[in-house]
This record gives structure tokens, C-alpha cells and sequence, in this order.
């Protein structure tokens, strides 16, 4: 039998232990008292017991339980220390392992098996319809030795100096690229040619960690594979250089007409600058910035002793051909094409490259309805047969609730002028936002206000008159909106403030307080040259454009939200990797609710009174608007107009500010061809849709303003007899004009109506706003915004 158990501690080998019950004296069978113990310890010779010779049974010193003695603090972090340090070096190894694996496993593509530049899809907002391709239609590859060796020089000065020494990677680049992520910033960081050409040949175009992961293997292991020259080579013939051109050989013949091989150091130079931005530093787009960036590039070949000092002092920039007619990128010809315009704007300013748009092979989807884009281009098509070719039409329609862009014409040409974008006077379709104000400070649209004609202000001192001499003196603002009266709002206007009118409009249709863009660049926004705002803002004086309008008036649809509006919805790779998921930004309130509440009831009226009601009777908010020429000619009409689901806007004009008549030589109001195009686009795109609510009644009471008291009597009266024509000595104004409304029942103004008006002169009335010639409050005499006091302003309606 074994001398234990195990549950029995075994001890250290010396003598055996007695048991415990045989350790008394005398007859009491107890254990030793400790006295004696110590007793016969302390008699001993040479006192106590070595330390370490007591059984491993017996109690160490002190007393304290358990065979070891407790660590210091020094011990413990050394011992933890140690642990750390083990770990680390554990993790090191297995990190190691890792990158060994995942390098072995790394496969590099065959560049020569490998679409140098993939084509780019647009889709329409289904996803799978498509809308253009854009890709490679300007290319020739070229071995290296065909490529000027100055120009090869430009472009690493430009781009890699360290190339033909660096791994393939730039661990700096790598750091910098981290340390932005951390912080929040940019996910892109500074890329050697080898990685360059690894992300445009091989990768997606998405700037993420794995991506960037992706990266540097392929570099790493490209780099061992293939020699430097091959590299740069295949890098060369990889770049996209703008205008339509891919690769080198192509760069040198788009831009100086000779090969690559004849390319001069100074013209190397400009290709290379293109290298980061085509778009941007195009000489003919941008020549301060492409020649700013050019200078550099000479001084970078300088101080890696690639161009001596006397010829960079000798050198001059080179002239450059003009940009090719017909160089498209593959945008497609027709309307759809200035969507696909607008996408690409929205991705750049996203971040995306030229390189990564046009030879990416992305798949763009955008926000365009195909049935909506049909309804628009078959509306404009319905309408304008036959109408004079010196017309320009635009329409864009927008969906309030989200700020995506359902329907976009800008012209029939998708690389010509694109006049949804136009900077032109809206007439009387600014009204609303005059309303808005008013409404703001507490004056109701049951407020009454002078609407007689014609009338004096103290800003102007040429007289305000409404269109067809129509007078109202003492009409409700709906009234007034319904009939479009521009005594009532030039004098609203002055009431609540121009500038805040302003305001109110900048809100709602997102634009900013100066022109980014067009031929009013770095102009103050509904404003005269002078940076000023009069009240003639209250009747359309300062330009917007047509997307604008339906911008601002999807504010009063979606309850005063503002949303901006946006044409692309997602885009991913060739494999499906979605890149970009958007639907928006989220909306901010810039009009309370009732505001906009109220300014859509005192809409409701207008397209009936102006005979563009919808099919089946269904509620819509509108407002037409007509900008004058002269005393007898208008330039442009608008019609803008919306449902809870939809706002469109429609302009019309033409390239030059010159009179717009129809085919039958009559003059164009909002309400005619404009007003037919917007008519014919609703019904359309809202057949089989559920018919939506507009409000029954207003929620703002009282008027804080300057009311006048209601008449006696509420039929209006005319200023001059019907058929009068306007006086010709008069100043040049914005013009629009309902048709005439029924003779059996008075105008709809969703509130109590008016008694019917008289019907207005054979020839359509006209509106008020002096003519600007293109910029904001430039016509002839203005001063500060108004005409000069030898003229007279043109009604408007």
C-alpha cells in the first residue's frame, strides 16, 4: 500500500513526521505547548535550526502561511515587464508569419492582361438602365524608350524623384496617410509611382484602410517582380491626361501635336502637372494655376540635377493647342448627357479624381427617374414643335422631401449650354418669397395691402404699375398672388425689408451669398452690381437659375425644410463594392411650418387662374413669372410649381437677352410655352401616383404690418381702358401674364375669390422689373437697384 493518499500532501524527503496524536507528554495525548518547542530550541547548542532545514511540513518564519515568500513591488514589475515583453515579441512573430502569408499569397495581374482604363457607367436611378459610358477613346501605348527621356524626368520630378531607388512604397506617405486617418483627416497620403499605377490598374478607387492595404502588398511585390522601367512604362501609358487623352503618346498629341519621343523638357512639364488634376490645371481652363505648378516641376528637375540651371532660366512655357472640338470623354451627346455632367461635377467635389471618374470603371448611379427624364424631354419636344429655333428651354424637378433630382433638361446638346444652370431673372416667380417674409413677421395672407396702379415708393422714384392696368386697392396678399399684382409686392417688399426677402430667399433655395459659378462669379447673390438689394427683389429683378427655383420652391413643399439637391445615389466598383451611399444630407428648417404652410395655400390658385390646372383637378402650388425686355417685349418666362412629392421648375428664353415671341409672333408669358411644358411634365410624371393634400386653410392670423382697410366694394378697377397698349417711353420690365380667366366663375384663390376681373387686353399684360442686361440691376439708368427718374417701370402680372 502506497504511504499516502491523494489527498495527502507528500513532502520533501528527511524524516518521517509523527503522527500528531503521538506527539504528547505525559497522559494528556496533547500537542507540544509552543513554550516547549521554543524551549528546546533555545537549548540547542548553536541556537535555533538552520533555515531550509526544517521539513517541508513544518511553518515558515513569521508565521505566515504557504512555502514561498511574498514578492516585492520590484519583483512584481519585473516579472510583468518580462510577461509585456514576451508578448510583444509574440505578436511580432505572428505579425511576421502574417505578412509572410499574405505576401506569398499575393498575386500580381499581368499587366499586359490588365484594361489600362475601364470603362465608367452612369445609370438612371434604377440602377440598371444606362445612361452613358465613359472610358478610353483617345489611347496608344508606347514602349518606354518611345517617351522623351525629358519628359520622363518631368514626370518623376513631379510625382516620385526617389522612384528608381524607393521599395515601391513610401513609408513616409504610409505614416502621413495613417496619422490622417487617426485625426480625421484625408484617407489619401503620398503614393510612389509604383503604388499610383498598382490603384489605377489593379485596385477600386476607394480610399480605405484595406484598400490602402491592397496596395502596398501588390507595390511591394510589383516592385520585385518588375523592373523599374517596365513599371513606369506601364505607369505611362496608364495615365489619364485630360481631354479624352489616356496615356502618355496620347497627352503629347492632344496637347502639342508631336510624340512622345519629340516631347521637350518644358512641354514634359506641362503633361506632368496634369498628372494630379486634368480638370484643374488644363492650361486653357486654369493657365495662372497650370503655369504656377509648371515652374515647380522645372525647379524640381534642377535640383535633381535633371535640367541645368542656364535651361531652366532659358525655359518658357510652351503653347499648348486648344482644347479638340467633339472631345466628349464619352458624355453622351443628347440631354442626358448634361446629367451625366452633373454627376461627375458631384463626385469631384466629393474628392474623386479625373483618373478615377473617366478610367476607373465605376458604376455611377444617379437620381434620375427614366420615366420623369422621358415626361421632361417629351413635354419640351410636344410643346416647342414648331416654335422659333432661337428658343432655349430648361426644366428640373426635384423631390422635396430628399433633394433628389427627378428630371433634369438643360438643352438638347449634352456638351453645350446647359440652361438649367442659366443665371436669369425669375420675374414674378420670386413672389413667394416676398410672402414668406411677410408672413414671418406676422402678416397674414388675409392681410390687405394696397394694389392699385400705378403706384410711388421712397426708394424709387419711377412709378410701379401692374400688367394690364389691372388695380386692386385694397386686395388680400392671396388675392394679390392669385392675380399677381406688382404694386402689392414691390410695395411688401419695402414693407418687411429687401434684405431679408433676400434672406428668406437664400434659405430656401440654398444658394450662397455670392456666385460660385457662371457669368456672376464672385457677384453678390440677388443683388445689383453694387453688392445692393431693393425691393424690386419683391418682382423678380435678380437673376437665380432654374434649379434654384426648384430648390426654393421644394422648401415650401417639404414644410419649410430646406434639403440641398444632389444627382448621385451610389456608385461601387466593377466587382459591386458599393464606394458611396447617399441620400442626402439631412434637412434643416429655414421657414417655420406655417410659414410654409401659408405660402402654398396662397398658391393654390394660381396654375387654375393662368389655365394650367392638373388632370383630375389634383392641388398644386404655382407661380408664373415673366421678365421684360422693353416696354413691349419680354426675355425670359418661368412657370415653378409643386406637389408634396414633386417641384419643377421650367424657364424659358434665349442665348442672348433679345425678345421671346412664339410662332404666331405673340409674346411669350410664363403661363403660355412655359406654362404648357410644366402642365404636360405634371401630369405625366404624377398619373397613377396618390392624389396629395395641400392646405385647406391658413395658419398664420392678424397682420403686424401696414393694412389697409377692406373696401366698400371689392371689384377691382382698370387704370386704363383694355385695349390701351403700354406707353413707350417707359422703362424696360419684367412681364407675365395669366390668359384670360373664365367668364363663368370667378379665379380660384382657395379662399374667398375676388369677384371676376374684367378681361384683360387682347395683347397679354406685362410685369414689372427693369431689364439688367444679364447682370443684377445693371439696365439702362439704375441707380441703386432703380431706374432712373426719366423712365417708368412696366406693369407686370
Amino acid at each position: 500500500m502506497p504511504p499516502h493518499d491523494e489527498t495527502t500532501p507528500v513532502g520533501p524527503q528527511g524524516p518521517d513526521r509523527r503522527p500528531t496524536s503521538g506527539r504528547g507528554s505525559g497522559g494528556n495525548g496533547g500537542r507540544r505547548p509552543p513554550t516547549d518547542r521554543a524551549r528546546a530550541a533555545a537549548g540547542r547548542p548553536g541556537g535555533a535550526r538552520p533555515a531550509g532545514s526544517r521539513p517541508g511540513g513544518a511553518r515558515p518564519a513569521g508565521g505566515a502561511s504557504g512555502g514561498k515568500k511574498a514578492r516585492t513591488g520590484k519583483q512584481r514589475r519585473r516579472r510583468g515587464l518580462k510577461i509585456a515583453l514576451a508578448a510583444l515579441a509574440g505578436l511580432f512573430v505572428l505579425l511576421g508569419v502574417f505578412v509572410g502569408v499574405v505576401y506569398a499569397t499575393t498575386e500580381v495581374p499581368d499587366p499586359d492582361s490588365v484594361s489600362n482604363a475601364q470603362t465608367t457607367v452612369v445609370y438612371y436611378a434604377d440602377g440598371t438602365t444606362e445612361m452613358g459610358r465613359l472610358g478610353d477613346t483617345n489611347r496608344t501605348n508606347v514602349a518606354l524608350d518611345q517617351v522623351s527621356e525629358p519628359a520622363r524626368e518631368a514626370v518623376l520630378a513631379a510625382e516620385n524623384r526617389n522612384f528608381y531607388s524607393d521599395p515601391g512604397i513610401s513609408f513616409t506617405g504610409i505614416v502621413r496617410a495613417a496619422w490622417n486617418n487617426l485625426t480625421g483627416g484625408s484617407t489619401q497620403g503620398g503614393s510612389t509611382i509604383t503604388q499610383q499605377y498598382v490603384k489605377n490598374a489593379f485596385l477600386t478607387s476607394d480610399q480605405t484602410f484595406s484598400r490602402k492595404f491592397q496596395e502596398l502588398f501588390l507595390a511591394v511585390k510589383l516592385d520585385n517582380e518588375y523592373s523599374k522601367d517596365e513599371i513606369l512604362e506601364n505607369y505611362l501609358n496608364t495615365i489619364y491626361f485630360g481631354r479624352g487623352a489616356y496615356g502618355i503618346e496620347a497627352a503629347a498629341d492632344t496637347f502639342f501635336g508631336v510624340p512622345a519621343a519629340e516631347l521637350t523638357a518644358e512641354q514634359g512639364a506641362v503633361l506632368a502637372v496634369l498628372v494630379r488634376s486634368p480638370s484643374s490645371y488644363d492650361p486653357e481652363a486654369n493657365p495662372e494655376g497650370a503655369q504656377d505648378r509648371w515652374a515647380l516641376v522645372l525647379d524640381a528637375m534642377v535640383e535633381e540635377g535633371w535640367l541645368t540651371p542656364e535651361e531652366r532660366a532659358a525655359a518658357v512655357y510652351p503653347p499648348v493647342q486648344p482644347r479638340p472640338e467633339g472631345s466628349t470623354q464619352g458624355i453622351p451627346s443628347g440631354p442626358e448627357g448634361l446629367v451625366v455632367q452633373q454627376a461627375i461635377d458631384e463626385l469631384r467635389a466629393k474628392g474623386y479624381t479625373d483618373q478615377q471618374l473617366l478610367a476607373g470603371g465605376l458604376r455611377i448611379v444617379t437620381t434620375v427617374d427614366k420615366a420623369a427624364q422621358d415626361a421632361a424631354l417629351t413635354a419640351v419636344g410636344d410643346v416647342m414643335d414648331g416654335q422659333p429655333d432661337n428658343l432655349r428651354q430648361a426644366l428640373v424637378a426635384v423631390d422635396p422631401r430628399t433633394g433628389a433630382v427627378r428630371a433634369y433638361y438643360g438643352g438638347s446638346s449634352g456638351t453645350g449650354n446647359d440652361y438649367a444652370q442659366a443665371q436669369r431673372q425669375p420675374g414674378s416667380s420670386m413672389k413667394p418669397y416676398v410672402l414668406a417674409t411677410a408672413l414671418d413677421q406676422g402678416i397674414s395672407v388675409n392681410a390687405r395691402r394696397d394694389g392699385s396702379s400705378p403706384q410711388t415708393f421712397p426708394d424709387r422714384e419711377a412709378p410701379v404699375r401692374n400688367s394690364g392696368g389691372a388695380s386692386c386697392g385694397a386686395c388680400t396678399l392671396v388675392e394679390a398672388m392669385t392675380r399677381s399684382l406688382n404694386t402689392t409686392f414691390y410695395g411688401l417688399a419695402y414693407e418687411v425689408g429687401p434684405e431679408n426677402v433676400r434672406g428668406t430667399a437664400l434659405a430656401a433655395t440654398g444658394l450662397p451669398e455670392t456666385w460660385q459659378g457662371g457669368p456672376l462669379e464672385g457677384s453678390t447673390t440677388l443683388a445689383n452690381a453694387d453688392g445692393f438689394t431693393g425691393s424690386a427683389i419683391g418682382i423678380g429683378e435678380y437673376e437665380m437659375r432654374p434649379i434654384d427655383q426648384a430648390v426654393g420652391f421644394a422648401t415650401f413643399a417639404n414644410g419649410g425644410q430646406h434639403r440641398d439637391p444632389y444627382f448621385v445615389s451610389r456608385v461601387t466598383d466593377t466587382e459591386g463594392a458599393v464606394l458611396l451611399e447617399y441620400g442626402g444630407e439631412s434637412g434643416e428648417q429655414v421657414l417655420r411650418t406655417e410659414v410654409a404652410n401659408d405660402v402654398t395655400f396662397a398658391l393654390e390658385g394660381v396654375a387654375q387662374y393662368s389655365r394650367r390646372a392638373l388632370d383630375g383637378g389634383r392641388e398644386v402650388a404655382s407661380k408664373t413669372g415673366t421678365q421684360g425686355l422693353n416696354a413691349d417685349d419680354n426675355s425670359d418666362a418661368w412657370m415653378v410649381g409643386y406637389t408634396p412629392s414633386i417641384s419643377a421648375a421650367v424657364w424659358m428664353g434665349t442665348d442672348a437677352r433679345e425678345p421671346i415671341v412664339n410662332s404666331d409672333e405673340a409674346i411669350i408669358y410664363g403661363s403660355g410655352l412655359p406654362g404648357a411644358i410644366w402642365q404636360q411634365f405634371m401630369d405625366t410624371v404624377l398619373e397613377g401616383t396618390p392624389e396629395e393634400d395641400l392646405p385647406d386653410s391658413p395658419r398664420i392670423r392678424g397682420d403686424t404690418g401696414n393694412g389697409v382697410p377692406a373696401p366698400e366694394t371689392a371689384a377691382p378697377t382698370t387704370t386704363a381702358p383694355p385695349t390701351q397698349a403700354p406707353p413707350t417711353t417707359e422703362a424696360p420690365v419684367t412681364t407675365e401674364a395669366p390668359p384670360p380667366p373664365p367668364t363663368t366663375e370667378a379665379p380660384v384663390t382657395t379662399e374667398a375669390p375676388p369677384p371676376s376681373p374684367p378681361v384683360p387686353p387682347a395683347g397679354p399684360p406685362t410685369e414689372l422689373v427693369p431689364p439688367q442686361g444679364g447682370q443684377p440691376g445693371t439696365g439702362p439708368g439704375e441707380q441703386n437697384g432703380s431706374p432712373a427718374p426719366t423712365q417708368q417701370a412696366q406693369p407686370t402680372a
